[in-house]
């Protein structure tokens, strides 16, 4: 079957594949990497695949739509966001007709499949959860005239306009199974166009495992897509993969690792660490990590070729870690600096304020502690929270949620919006406090001095900071207030 997997037109350089989709103030662009996967998987089972990144090509709706219909694709899988999801409903209409199945997928559709059936009147059904085994089952059932209903991880628009739940997909549990997602970027897409500016530039972004067994309230993917529980891939398959990307992508200079956390398993790191060094791995890699891993796992990372890490420190205050049930302290989050350093791997900070009982004082103190802990880089933004979470149940249910709308998640321009408040403080202070935030910690004399220092004596961090800031310095000088 001619099937096509598109990410649509919404924004210029909208950035749909993240946990917090947004157009970003660092030039951030995610790979569609959910897409992607089941692109691979797909294609995996005989069919013929067209995976369509309208963001990343520029294409506006016509464009795509003309695209798509081009293939004479039987089904189309159209990935969503909550910020542009009425947008995709009705690029997702566009497409359905006489012989073709439009089904959506991604955290909204998943969180709220009936109300997103709602947003539309054509497209036949949306996709629950990861979405590899409900579309290699829709996918067959189209092809041989079974019935849709009986694959499960579905909801069906119904006629007159009710809504079929199929019941609850399954999740892919041999994760070495899938195909690489390195072959599918290089078949498909345009690897430079991509960029995540804690790694150096060109890159690509694989999964090293799925889930994530820890409880944060805010975190969408393992509340919506994969769960709690913590999937691997085998570590012989991961470096096989790296490896892959080493001798046949020889432009891309690093491997990200987009794995909720991928440490959530310490002696599996170092496993894999001692793989790469074993197998001769010589590409950088950067991870998203807790900040809980102990020195010598870091120093064996760091061995093998990680040359940074994003870390979720959120707050300075041990009471807003709680709330948010994040399972770190403040005083974790300083060993694991000290380690950092000590292991000499370049650490990029997020620092969260917005949190159900969040006060100036807390906030004060998060500054503070981001100055202390005075990581490579930082960000510092207002609790995002999306359907599905417990942090969205919790700001709707005690009226912080500020939201009218679904665009209402961005800015006019695409930035990240502030939809939330707490009880002493509104979402425009909590904006003008990232401002503020951001400003203070940037525009540091010594910080300045330092990076200037640190990119002369390493041209890698030079290109990767300029590149950065090149579209970061319009956001620095400027409050960001919800229009």
């Amino acid at each position: 079957m001619k099937i096509a997997a598109v990410n649509p037109p919404f924004l210029p350089d909208y950035s749909r594949g993240q946990r917090s989709p947004a157009v970003t103030r660092s030039g951030t662009l995610y790979y569609p990497i959910w897409l992607a996967y089941a692109a691979g998987a797909l294609e995996q089972a005989g069919h013929e695949v067209d995976l369509v990144d309208a963001p990343a090509e520029g294409l506006d709706e016509g464009q795509a739509r003309d695209r798509v219909l081009a293939g004479g694709p039987g089904l189309v899988v159209v990935e969503t966001s909550t910020p542009s999801i009425e947008s995709d409903a009705s690029f997702a209409d566009g497409l359905a007709g006489e012989g073709i199945t439009v089904v959506l997928v991604g955290t909204h559709p998943s969180a709220l499949p009936e109300e997103t059936l709602e947003l539309g009147e054509l497209f036949q059904g949306v996709v629950t959860g990861e979405y590899e085994l409900p579309l290699l089952g829709l996918a067959y059932a189209l092809e041989k005239g079974l019935d849709p209903a009986e694959v499960k991880g579905l909801c069906l628009r119904t006629p007159g306009g009710g809504s079929l739940r199929t019941g609850e997909g399954e999740k892919v549990e041999d994760l070495d199974s899938i195909p690489w997602v390195s072959r599918v970027y290089a078949r498909h897409l345009d690897i430079p166009r991509y960029n995540n500016p804690n790694a150096l530039h060109p890159q690509v972004m694989i999964m090293g495992g799925r889930g994530c067994p820890h409880g944060c309230t805010f975190c969408v993917f393992p509340q919506t897509l994969q769960g709690r529980r913590f999937r691997r891939r085998s570590v012989r398959d991961i470096t096989g993969e790296v490896l892959w990307v080493q001798e046949h992508l020889p432009g891309v200079r690093a491997v990200f690792f987009e794995d909720d956390t991928i440490s959530a398993d310490t002696g599996r790191l170092r496993e894999l660490a001692a793989s790469f060094v074993r197998s001769g791995v010589s590409v950088s890699w950067t991870c998203n990590m807790r900040a809980d891993v102990d020195l010598e796992t870091l120093k064996l990372c760091a061995g093998s070729g990680l040359r940074s890490v994003c870390v979720g420190f959120e707050s300075g205050s041990d009471r807003m870690l709680e709330a948010m049930r994040k399972g770190i302290t403040a005083d974790m989050s300083r060993k694991f600096m000290e380690n950092a350093r000590a292991a000499g791997i370049l650490v990029h900070g997020c620092f969260m304020v917005g949190t159900a009982g969040e006060t100036r004082e807390t906030m004060e103190e998060t500054l503070r502690f981001s100055l202390e802990l005075d990581p490579d880089t930082a960000q510092f933004y207002p609790m995002m929270v999306y359907p599905g979470t417990e942090a969205y149940r919790q700001a709707e249910g005690s009226g912080n949620l500020t939201a009218c709308r679904w665009r209402d998640w961005l800015t006019d321009e695409g930035l990240h919006n502030c939809v939330v408040r707490t009880e002493s403080l509104t979402s425009e202070e909590l904006v003008d406090f990232c401002d503020m935030a951001r400003r203070k910690f940037y525009l540091r004399p010594g910080y300045v001095l330092r990076k200037l220092w640190r990119s002369l004596r390493d041209p890698d961090e030079a290109h990767r900071t300029l590149r950065a800031f090149a579209t970061f310095r319009r956001y620095l000088f400027r409050n960001s207030r919800r229009r």
